[in-house]
């Protein structure tokens, strides 16, 4: 395939800046082991099968996709060392290693490829799902280290969704052929990343192993990782305090703790690394239980939730009020969007004008099992609907029955949070469109919002090359969601990462703590 000039210009910069890293690399300290914590604990390890934040942050640690993002969602070499896109965008050629293997031994090939975007992730990945059966023609093996992606209309979005998350190399030798979700192999993971499954104490720890045969000489550095099951926030802080934990994510303490954390000797702070999901946390209605199919109800419960308390004083300050189901740092978002100011007045009048009875409805309260800071939102937002007079019966579970439940429209309301992949054709679209009313994941459109014109500019704005265009598609899109509260759309969240001085090389990516952790060491 033919590049422009400006493309090989772009790869050469890119083959450059990935070989900078490692040159210098090599010199670094050998050893030791990272301990960290996972909340809620997962309920597998298989990102091809489960897209929750847990699941992503163990096992992007033993398995890999094509690519990887710099924090400006630059793309970067990862098991594809270099690519070219076709001047029309409907091919998408890429180069593999040579000399990769999975953790059993055998070659890591095009087939893989073939085989996890042709087959597996289209059955099994809900966001993978909807745009690779929308767009994706066919994936041709060119040999045994390229491989020919072609679309069936332009994407851009394409090339940013080939990280580890949502699209992991998955072994075709292991499982072609067999009930992807039922394979055995799902219980000892086998993947191409620097670090290997060891155990899995379930309720105590995760622990995975150096691979000795990674394809970066020299890597990983550290001998292992502990992933620590810690239920309780309180204990997860003190576990960092005393020292048995060496890194803390966003969201494994409360929020309230974090500033007095940040302030403890040789104890570093950013926020970096969740530039590619820039998560949104939001309450999520059944538009297929009444009163809750009724806009005026969802509008007044909107206008009942005092969103500044919600930042400042549930999630501390991490964050700013949502104005759009697009975030701030998405691309397309547009800043003026139609307010929703806390007015219970007009809750109470909206609620008048929706005809409903709220004393006659007693709706269920799916809780979000993610943390403290999760149970007071949920808690607050329950004591303000009581307020506009409805019945809230809270229903506590578990990460797996969560998920479970909500995947399955099994709730009334829930709270979710949700990434967006820095284009919402990746990660916006998915929550909205009609066509992902599916069952099976918490994060399709599981609230039932159906909008016919919505979906048509959803289709259009996606295929759309023209940045302006685009914009303009998005804007109309952003105010139907707004004016039609298609979620409940609180918090633009920002999560931050506190890790002890001496560990080097920790958040380098728009992935952060997702990534493959190949080339963090401890300093000695």
């Amino acid at each position: 395939m033919k590049l422009t000039t400006r493309l090989k210009l772009s790869l050469g910069a890119l083959a450059l800046a990935a070989a900078a890293p490692m040159a210098t690399a090599q010199a670094q300290t050998h050893g030791g082991t990272l301990r960290m914590i996972v909340q809620p604990e997962p309920p597998i390890l298989i990102p091809a099968l489960n897209q929750q934040a847990p699941t992503q942050f163990v096992a992007g640690k033993i398995y890999e996709s094509l690519l990887t993002y710099s924090f400006d969602l630059k793309p970067q070499p990862g098991l594809a060392e270099s690519w070219e896109v076709a001047p029309d965008g409907l091919a998408y050629t890429f180069h593999l290693r040579d000399g990769v293997k999975w953790h059993d031994g055998k070659p890591f090939t095009a087939d893989d490829v073939v085989f996890s975007l042709s087959e597996l992730l289209p059955k099994t990945h809900a966001r993978a799902r909807v745009i690779l059966g929308r767009y994706l023609d066919k994936v041709e093996k060119v040999d045994d280290h390229t491989v020919t992606v072609r679309l069936k209309t332009p994407f851009p979005a394409f090339i940013l969704m080939f990280e580890p998350g949502f699209a992991p190399m998955m072994p075709k030798h292991i499982y072609a052929g067999t009930d992807y979700m039922k394979n055995p192999a799902n219980q000892k993971p086998v993947g191409t990343g620097p670090f290997m499954f060891q155990e899995w104490k379930r309720g105590e720890y995760i622990k995975l192993v150096r691979n000795p045969n990674y394809w970066k000489k020299g890597q990983p550095y550290l001998d292992g990782l502990v992933f620590n099951v810690i239920p309780d926030s309180a204990s997860r802080a003190v576990a960092f305090e005393r020292g048995s934990v060496d890194v803390l994510r966003g969201g494994d303490v409360d929020n309230v703790d974090v500033k007095r954390l940040r302030a403890l000797p040789n104890v570093e702070y950013t926020t970096q690394g969740w530039e590619m999901f820039s998560p949104q946390a939001y309450l999520m209605f059944n538009m297929r239980t009444p009163p809750l199919d009724n806009v005026k109800v969802r509008q007044a419960v909107m206008a009942a939730l005092n969103r500044k308390l919600i930042v400042n004083n549930i999630f501390f300050g991490l964050g700013k009020v949502a104005t759009s189901p697009f975030v701030t740092t998405e691309m397309f978002y547009d800043k003026n969007m139609p307010p929703i100011d806390f007015d219970m007045k007009k809750a109470r009048a909206l609620i008048k004008e929706s005809g409903i009875d709220p004393g006659a409805y007693t709706l269920r309260f799916l809780s979000f099992p993610y943390g403290s800071t999760w149970d007071r939102l949920g808690e607050y937002v329950k004591q303000s609907m009581e307020q506009l007079g409805f019945n809230i019966n809270m229903e506590a579970t578990d990460a797996g029955g969560w998920a479970s439940r909500t995947g399955n429209w099994d709730f009334d309301l829930t709270l979710n949070y949700t990434y967006q992949y820095g284009d919402p054709a990746l990660g916006v679209q998915r929550l909205y469109a009609a066509a992902n009313m599916v069952k099976g994941s918490p994060f399709a459109n599981v609230q039932g919002y159906n909008n016919p014109e919505a979906d048509k500019l959803w289709t259009e704005a996606a295929s759309e090359v023209d940045p302006a265009k685009r914009q303009a598609l998005y804007t109309k899109i952003q105010t139907m969601l707004v004016n039609d509260v298609a979620n409940g759309f609180l918090v633009d969240m920002e999560f931050p990462t506190l890790y002890r001085g001496n560990i080097k090389n920790l958040v380098q990516t728009a992935i952060g703590l997702n990534e493959t952790f190949s080339d963090v060491y401890i300093q000695k």
